[in-house]
């Protein structure tokens, strides 16, 4: 009996330092930065370097300027990489007229400071749009967001309404996305929620969800039950798709396309 005791207290020692490790470095599992030097080049045509200042720390940016652009594709990106692995789809955007403008989190390429709440997060993905919102004033906007990038776009834009929201591999919320990754960790040491579920429903235009049905991170599931909270939400499932592979598909470039040049 007593051994069994001690194996025990052993055991749950383990666990209460286990849980304590994941509340503390929830960072180091959510996010997954690769910095870059602060003399790195982006050489792409018409694509200007921005920096966006905010509190404690200034964001890099990249901003594909066009002569007279159809609107402005507002970019949030997924949870790993930076700038120079994400910004490659220049031609695309180019060809279908419309600005794109990409933001590194912070830590991520030659981004400064280190992310720390969700409320940070979400603060500078608002203060980057209010940046360049000015230069779009009557112009069409499209808030897109791809993984990680999902819930702050959602959350955006709930907050300005654009003319289409688009997200691709979407989650219905953090804690929904531990129950399937983390089982035993209890969902009240979550310090990042990213309810996407929460702010779909205050999205009144237009919602594009695009998911792999092969996506062994985020189940096409977590987009299938947001659909149904979309006030005027579509979803295309992409055949054979998985989490990062999704643009090497016609039927989600087209999609994309299709929507851009209906707007």
């Amino acid at each position: 009996m007593q051994i069994a005791l001690i194996v025990a207290a052993i055991v749950l020692a383990i666990y209460a330092a286990l849980l304590a490790w994941l509340y503390l470095r929830q960072e180091s599992l959510l996010f997954y930065p690769t910095p870059l030097p602060s003399d790195y080049a982006f050489a792409i045509p018409d694509v200007h370097e921005v920096r966006v200042e905010v509190d404690g720390a200034m964001l890099s940016a990249l901003h594909l300027r066009l002569p007279d652009p159809k609107g402005v594709v507002f970019f949030l990106h997924g949870n790993a990489g930076n700038l120079a692995s994400w910004f490659t789809a220049s031609g695309f955007y180019r060809e279908a007229n419309y600005d794109l403008f990409m933001i590194d989190y912070r830590g991520y390429g030659k981004s400064s400071g280190r992310i720390v709440s969700e409320p940070q997060l979400r603060a500078d993905v608002r203060k980057a749009w209010d940046a360049v919102a000015p230069l779009y004033a009557g112009k069409r906007i499209v808030i897109y967001g791809r993984s990680l990038g999902t819930a702050l776009a959602a959350r955006l834009a709930a907050e300005v309404q654009p003319d289409l929201t688009i997200l691709v591999s979407p989650f219905w919320s953090a804690e929904d996305l531990a129950r399937i990754h983390f089982p035993w960790a209890p969902s009240a040491l979550l310090r990042y929620p990213l309810e996407t579920n929460v702010d779909l429903r205050a999205i009144r235009t237009p919602v594009l969800l695009i998911h792999g049905e092969r996506d062994p991170l985020i189940p096409v599931d977590q987009s299938e039950r947001l659909l149904a909270l979309a006030t005027n939400g579509a979803l295309l499932r992409i055949r054979g798709g998985g989490h990062n592979d999704l643009q090497e598909f016609g039927d989600y470039l087209d999609a994309l396309a299709r929507r851009l040049r209906e707007l």
